[in-house]
């Protein structure tokens, strides 16, 4: 297994100066891959961000930040052109970085939930995957796959279930399209968490880990065990990533809801999830 940390661990938004600090701060950490988020276009050197990770001996993923202005589920066409055109420059970038993952809610904003009855859930499940078709040719085409996010109910009402992100997957049915799966979300909203794992299966593109709190891995209530287990059986061996955020970002804290420090410190979060999925999965 692969175990990653998510930059957001350590700030936003993303420059050559953040990059050029902490992706040295992983690999010395440890870590074998590095996440990074795509919260505005070109706001770092995409290319030397590609280079500080192959110095490091670095794999890379891309994380998007889906805002009210990138929903393909707007009722605005101009707004759902930006989403797409968001996506592809993700997926761009990637490239670019020699990454080969573009992960997250590819479909909505993060925080917009609304309300839908079973036939205006069945056109938004069709729309999104007629979207996701022609988004994961694109990715095809320069080796990326996107993987598919399903949120808690608080911060979407689209894709909240392993269950129900998966007909998508099987819709759109490309190598380039898998889903990702957040152990947070999933705490909320499964009923068993290794038995979404294996139900997944084979789709799983990616997974992010962290504590039932946001905190690190390993620090909360969740049953690590099983969920090791459970991908295990289902033949997972690739990218676990990190995913938390400081208090002391103001947006992300605010769009994450994270309101007090989740470890004696930034760098102790990292550290002490790296420890413990190091030894969860070894």
């Amino acid at each position: 297994m692969r175990v990653g940390v998510n930059l957001w661990v350590w700030g936003a938004s993303m420059t050559d100066e953040r990059i050029e600090r902490l992706v040295p701060r992983a690999a010395e950490t440890g870590f074998d891959v590095v996440e990074f988020p795509i919260e505005e276009r070109d706001g770092f050197d995409y290319e030397r961000a590609g280079s500080v990770l192959s110095d490091h001996d670095l794999d890379g993923s891309v994380v998007v930040a889906m805002t009210d202005e990138r929903d393909l589920l707007s009722d605005d066409e101009d707004v759902r052109e930006n989403g797409r055109d968001y996506v592809r420059h993700c997926v761009d970038t990637a490239a670019t970085m020699e990454a080969d993952r573009v992960v997250g809610p590819l479909y909505s904003a993060v925080g917009r939930t609304w309300r839908m009855n079973d036939a205006e859930r069945t056109a938004a499940v069709d729309d999104v995957v007629a979207q996701l078709e022609e988004l994961s040719a694109y990715a095809a085409d320069r080796e990326v796959t996107l993987c598919v996010e399903p949120l808690n109910r608080f911060e979407t009402s689209v894709f909240n279930t392993v269950e129900g992100t998966t007909e998508v997957v099987d819709r759109v049915d490309s190598p380039s399209c898998q889903l990702l799966l957040d152990t947070f979300h999933m705490n909320i909203e499964e009923k068993s968490l290794p038995a979404a794992i294996r139900t997944a299966g084979d789709r799983i593109g990616h997974v992010h880990a962290c504590g039932n709190d946001r905190g690190a891995p390993g620090s909360g209530h969740i049953e690590w065990s099983p969920v090791g287990d459970a991908l295990a059986d289902v033949g997972y061996d690739d990218q676990v990533v990190i995913e938390s955020f400081t208090p002391e970002v103001e947006s992300i804290a605010r769009a994450a809801a994270i309101w007090r420090p989740l470890a004696d410190s930034q760098d102790a979060l990292a550290r002490e999830g790296l420890s413990f999925l190091r030894t969860l999965f070894d």
